[in-house]
């Protein structure tokens, strides 16, 4: 698969594109695991000063390390836990722009400075969460928020529904 980067004019468009190409890697397979790792591939490629991008999945009541893009994570995450499990257990997307100044931040890279996690929603359960860190402060804006639902929004209509 070969994906080639064009110039933006915003992060919406980005964003926009970036959900296409999501779109073309789950036509492309069936297998879930080989869609999620070529998209947190993807997530690295697109995305500018950022130092980890990927999945954790909700899996018995606890989050599971799912593809990535970055330094080797925690593998099991509890609900409640970290800004991962925070977004869980509060059903909405986590903005932090100092994570050294979150009480519960589970860091898998010292480097990271900011983080955004977003819920991926399955017929109204949680499937998991998008993860992006990054090394810069205050990173993640109000665009990047939209975008990340966006994502999140077209996973949703690829993935498994999740047992009840």
């Amino acid at each position: 698969m070969d994906i080639t980067i064009t110039e933006f004019h915003t992060k919406k468009e980005m964003y926009a594109q970036m959900a296409r190409h999501i779109q073309n890697i789950f036509e492309e397979t069936s297998d879930l695991y080989a869609a999620l790792a070529n998209t947190s591939a993807l997530m690295a490629l697109y995305l500018k000063d950022i130092n980890w991008a990927g999945f954790y999945l909700l899996k018995n009541k606890e989050l599971i390390l799912g593809p990535f893009q970055g330094k080797p994570a925690v593998a099991r995450i509890q609900i409640g836990d970290g800004v991962c499990g925070t977004a869980v257990r509060e059903r909405a997307q986590q903005r932090v722009d100092d994570v050294h100044s979150c009480c519960n931040h589970i860091a898998c890279d010292l480097n990271s400075s900011s983080e955004i996690v977003t819920p991926i929603f399955v017929q109204d359960q949680i499937f998991g969460v998008i993860d992006v860190d990054s090394p810069l402060p205050a990173r993640f804006d109000e665009e990047d928020g939209e975008g990340m639902k966006l994502l999140a929004e077209t996973f949703s209509g690829y993935v498994p529904i999740p047992p009840g």
